[in-house]
């Protein structure tokens, strides 16, 4: 049976499930990605506890579809200050991304009973992460950053929580990391589509020679709930707020039954992706269903070619 989307799903789906954990979780899924020096991949994956709350596990694979868990989790709720108090109900939906002095940055959703706010993590090796700073006010989520700076600062996407031009994408500067702002709305839902309840940054932008690609996770509500799909967005090289094509379908949506069923039904989210050695096929990381996680492929330039050549307006709702 033919499916329609751009991701080509593995064979081996799920990659990762609870049983795979040697610690108790009750889900795994919406995983950060990177590639190291030696070419293992590394994931950082969002599980849910015995409470209900996340915390963030690492794995690691020589071929980027068989991982091995660690023992212990990588990230769990601060128990310092001023850290704590903003992470009590849990740590959620990792993104990585490498800059230019070496190190890997993470970013996270960090919730408790003031909202969810997104916290910056640093790493050099993955054996330990340095809690660097709170890089939003609640509530905001969603937030990946760009792999470069770029005219000098470092740049990101984001999502606030607002219904005031609902649940869309945000372009935000920064100097140090730290301190952001110069925000510009950049994409938004497109009514009657599937797109149309909310959308949300996905994985860190990907380096491509027509553009920075990004994929996204979109949403359409029906009368059986929400049903979170997967598209792609690229945006200019140089001045990234300039939003070149978002590609009118999407790349992949729930098909097979562990994204149908599960701790949340009808779910695809992404938060990591990584370019193999030829340079011309991401390997996309997804959360099924919140429940498992799951790897696919798609041609890079049939993803750019969504966005230039089959694109609906960026920030339209008609």
């Amino acid at each position: 049976m033919s499916v329609i989307g751009a991701v080509t799903r593995s064979i081996n789906n799920p990659i990762l499930t609870p049983d795979d954990v040697p610690y108790p979780v009750a889900t795994v899924h919406n995983a950060a990605a990177t590639r190291l020096d030696d070419g293992r991949t590394v994931l950082l994956f969002r599980s849910h506890t015995a409470n209900g709350r996340s915390i963030i596990g690492y794995a690691d694979s020589s071929d980027g579809e068989h991982f091995t868990v660690r023992p212990e989790p990588f990230l769990t709720p601060a128990t310092d200050e001023p850290f704590a108090t903003y992470e009590r109900f849990g740590v959620e939906d990792p993104r990585l991304t490498r800059l230019d002095d070496g190190a890997w940055y993470l970013t996270y959703s960090a919730y408790s009973e003031h909202g969810v706010r997104i916290g910056l993590g640093r790493t050099t090796d993955f054996s330990a992460v340095e809690r660097v700073a709170f890089i939003t006010e609640a509530d905001q989520r969603n937030v990946v950053l760009f792999p470069e700076r770029i005219d000098g600062d470092y740049v990101r996407l984001d999502r606030p929580h607002t219904e005031l031009t609902p649940w869309s994408i945000w372009l935000s500067r920064s100097p140090d990391l730290v301190h952001w702002g110069r925000s510009e709305l950049v994409i938004t839902p497109a009514a009657y589509h599937w797109t149309s309840g909310k959308i949300g940054p996905g994985t860190p932008p990907i380096r491509t020679d027509a553009g920075w690609l990004h994929v996204f996770h979109g949403v359409y509500p029906t009368m059986g709930g929400n049903v979170y799909r997967l598209g792609v967005a690229l945006h200019d090289l140089t001045d990234p707020a300039r939003v070149i094509g978002v590609a009118d379908p999407w790349i992949l949506e729930p098909h097979d039954p562990w994204e149908r069923t599960g701790y949340v039904p009808n779910v695809v989210f992404a938060c990591g992706a990584v370019v193999e050695d030829d340079g011309r096929t991401m390997r996309l990381y997804w959360g099924a269903a919140d429940t498992v996680l799951c790897t696919g492929t798609a041609d890079l330039e049939q993803l750019v070619a969504l966005c230039t050549d089959n694109a609906r307006p960026a920030t339209s709702r008609r």
